[in-house]
Order: structure tokens, then C-alpha cells, then sequence
């Protein structure tokens, strides 16, 4: 039998039906005491002289957030200029910022350095590009150390396949640019990939960056990226936060000495920052028997969470409304016209129409994978610290769908209709048919 990874518990005792009822459902909740928890985990377990923790916005970028990261002491990385700009609004200084593009246009790169944020180069023509701009902007090299890692084929970024990073191997390429048009390289940077369990894998790549740094003189941090496993499962394994500490510290602080200086140790967490603060709150529809299933049909769909549809990603489930009932064998099923499943052959407690479920490690890349398919509403968020409820972000509504929509009125044959303040497109039958 499935054991509960830990109780369903919001903060100062705020209670997930009373929310529901409140804010209605499907509904993303965010509970801050989580966060604040992670964030001061991570920060304790690196003892070395300069630590930088950049929240990975894009796991979750409600404002709301971003301004509570902020006052923990987080800063920013980021990897799409609309990130840069919410990061700003949230009260993140420029230089607190690292933007990490993937083969992103140069306009968008311009974007960036209007902005003042740190540029993290992902590419040779891109680093070319920088280096022949008139006014000198110090960059950060992101380095592919050539390690394949992560929970997920799709989630793993590091190896000599992937698409991320200058490998490692054309560092000498890197040098000839750099030496040609005089850039500052002010740090170094890798991601292997997410859901990392073993300290190893961390470990082997930090050996490879700090190697390099040597070739590079002018260096202000070493960015290790992230990708710390947090538990799905009761069974997991995930990363050993306090290993990590205590080793990676020691071989840093080693580095720094063989350098010369103090550094900056960077490391980006995003999901572990916020997966386990987040839950998502589904209304029951049906419960259906079949001749080979139980399903249990639910208010939502991989419209709001997509993550196991598209990574086979587990999410503990509970029946918040009976949660001491006797559990039973269900498949829970969303409302989309495609096969949304978000969990087989689950132990859940039984389940009648109307009871409210809980999904839990909802934080990171749900809502922010959200989408509007099937003409859908994106739900509400609400982040709870301290014993209140604050919501977030609204409901959408029907307006919002409609919002960016222009109605064009498209008429067939040869002959033009004029309508006013209607954009009129002609489609020629008989051309069509020749084509």
C-alpha cells in the first residue's frame, strides 16, 4: 500500500476545503512556510565564503513569489526577457538577474543588455556577437560538461547530444574569441538536468568547471546550475542536501584558494524551491465504473497539469473531503477530449462526486505549464503564509480567452463582402481546388 510522504497540512493550520470553498476549485495553492523551509535548507548547507541562491523563476513565476523569493535573499535566473521584466517588477535589482537564453534571437539578447541583467552565453556565434558589440558587456559561459543526468530523458540537459551549452571540449574556441575581442568572461556555468539523486554527478561536473576556471582569470562565480531531486514517492531517494554541502564546500573552498580569491558559489534551484509548497485542488465530477476500470473524472485535465502526461511524472494524491475513508483501487482522469491521466491504478480513499482531491508537489512546472487547450480556464493561485490566504492570481474567465482575439469574418466565393471595421478575407473556391 502507498504511504502518505507527509501529511496534507497548510501552515498555521489553513484549511484546503475552506479554501476551496473560498476561492472555488480547480485551485493552485502555495504554502510560503514550504518555501521559506527550502530556501534556508539550501542556504545552511553551503559553508563557503560567497553563496548566491538564483531561484529558477521559470518552475513558477507568479509575482507573488518572485517578491517572497526576493525576501529571503534570493536572486533571479531567468531565461526569456518577459521573466527579466517580471523579475524587475518583483524588486530584483538587474545585476541580482542571470538570463540563461537557448538559441533565442539577438534582438532578444539586446533586450537583455538594455536591461542591465547578466547574459549567461549558450553559444559560439552568440559569444562572437557580444564581443563585436562597441561597448564591452562582461558575459557568463555556459559550459555542456558532457554528462548525462536527470530523472527523464527530457529533462536531462548536459550530455554531447544536447541542444544546451558550449561543450566543454571547445573551450579553446571560446579563448579565441574571448581573446579577440577583449570580453570579460565574469563566470562559468552548467545544468546537467533535473531530478539529480546522486552527489557524484554534481560533483564530477563542478570538477570539470572549476578546471576551466583556471583558463579564465577574471572570474566573479561559478554557477553550478541545479537539479535536486525532491520526493514524489514515499520511496524516493533525492538528493542528500547536507552531503552535497559538505563536499561540494570543501572543493570549492579549495579552488578559491588554488585561484587565488573568493569566488562566488551560485546555484539555481527551482523545483526545489517550490514543488513541495504546491497543491492542486480538484473537484470530483463522476466516479465511473467500467468493466476495467474505476475512474475517478476530476474538474481539470493536462490543460492545468501536464507533467504526467508528458514526463510519466507521479503526483501523491488524496481525497481531502474523506480522508480517513477505506482507499481503493482508482484511475483519476481529467475532463480534456484526450487522454489525461494523471494516475493508474491509485490508492486513494474512496471517492464519491463532489469531494475535493489534493495533488501534492504542485509547485513547480504545473501552473506554469498551464495552457487555455480545449478553450479552458487557466484556475486560480493562492499563497498562504503565516495562517492567512492571499490569492494570487484570478480565475480566467471567457473575457480573458477573447482578450488577444481579433473576429475576422472570412467569406467563400469570388465575391468580396465589405464589412466595416472587419478585417475580409476572399477565398477563390476554384483557385483552392487547382492548388
Amino acid at each position: 500500500m502507498e504511504k502518505v510522504i507527509h501529511k496534507f497540512e497548510l501552515s498555521e493550520g489553513v484549511n484546503p476545503l475552506e479554501l476551496a470553498e473560498k476561492y472555488d476549485a480547480p485551485l493552485y495553492v502555495y504554502d510560503g512556510a514550504i518555501i521559506e523551509r527550502q530556501f534556508n535548507r539550501l542556504n545552511n548547507a553551503f559553508k563557503v565564503p560567497k553563496l548566491v541562491l538564483s531561484y529558477a523563476c521559470k518552475a513558477l513565476t507568479n509575482i507573488s513569489i518572485l517578491k517572497f523569493l526576493r525576501q529571503l535573499g534570493a536572486g533571479l535566473d531567468c531565461v526569456s526577457v518577459q521573466e527579466i521584466k517580471m523579475g524587475l517588477r518583483a524588486g530584483f535589482q538587474p545585476k541580482e538577474i542571470i538570463y540563461t537564453p537557448s538559441g533565442v534571437s539577438f534582438s532578444e539578447i539586446d533586450a537583455a543588455i538594455e536591461l542591465g541583467v547578466r547574459i549567461n552565453v549558450d553559444n559560439l556565434p552568440l559569444l562572437e556577437y557580444i564581443g563585436k558589440k562597441p561597448e564591452k558587456k562582461p558575459v557568463c559561459i555556459r559550459i555542456n560538461p558532457h554528462i548525462k543526468a536527470g530523472g527523464n530523458d527530457k529533462i536531462s540537459v548536459g550530455s554531447v547530444t544536447s541542444k544546451f551549452g558550449i561543450s566543454y571540449q571547445q573551450v579553446p574556441y571560446i579563448k579565441q574569441l574571448v581573446d579577440a575581442y577583449q570580453i570579460k568572461v565574469e563566470g562559468l556555468h552548467m545544468h546537467t538536468g533535473s531530478d539529480i539523486k546522486e552527489v557524484d554527478v554534481f560533483l564530477q561536473g563542478a570538477e570539470i568547471l572549476l578546471n576551466l576556471a583556471m583558463d579564465f582569470p577574471e572570474l566573479d562565480f561559478i554557477d553550478l546550475g541545479s537539479g535536486f531531486k525532491v520526493a514524489y514517492k514515499a520511496a524516493d531517494k533525492v538528493t542528500d542536501i547536507d552531503e552535497l554541502g559538505v563536499k561540494m564546500s570543501e572543493r570549492f573552498n579549495r579552488f578559491c584558494k588554488a585561484y587565488g580569491r573568493d569566488l562566488t558559489l551560485v546555484f539555481e534551484p527551482g523545483k526545489f524551491l517550490v514543488s513541495e509548497s504546491g497543491y492542486f485542488l480538484v473537484r470530483v465530477n463522476v466516479v465511473k465504473q467500467t468493466t476495467a476500470k474505476l475512474f475517478i473524472g476530476v474538474d481539470s485535465g493536462l490543460n492545468h497539469l501536464i507533467r504526467p502526461m508528458f514526463y510519466d511524472a507521479h503526483h501523491h494524491i488524496v481525497n481531502v473531503s474523506n480522508p480517513k475513508g477505506e482507499k481503493k483501487l482508482y484511475d483519476v482522469v481529467g475532463y480534456i477530449c484526450e487522454t489525461d491521466t494523471f494516475a493508474e491504478n491509485r490508492s486513494i480513499e474512496e471517492t464519491k462526486a463532489g469531494d475535493l482531491l489534493a495533488f501534492f508537489n504542485a509547485g513547480a512546472y504545473c501552473f506554469s505549464m498551464a495552457s487555455n487547450y480545449n478553450s479552458r480556464f487557466r484556475p486560480a493561485e493562492v499563497f498562504v503564509y503565516n495562517g492567512a490566504d492571499y490569492l494570487v492570481r484570478k480565475r480566467e474567465t471567457f473575457e480573458d480567452l477573447m482578450r488577444n482575439q481579433i473576429e475576422v469574418e472570412v467569406i467563400s466565393g469570388t465575391d468580396k463582402l465589405e464589412l466595416p471595421e472587419l478585417a475580409v478575407l476572399t477565398l477563390d473556391d476554384k483557385a483552392l481546388n487547382k492548388q
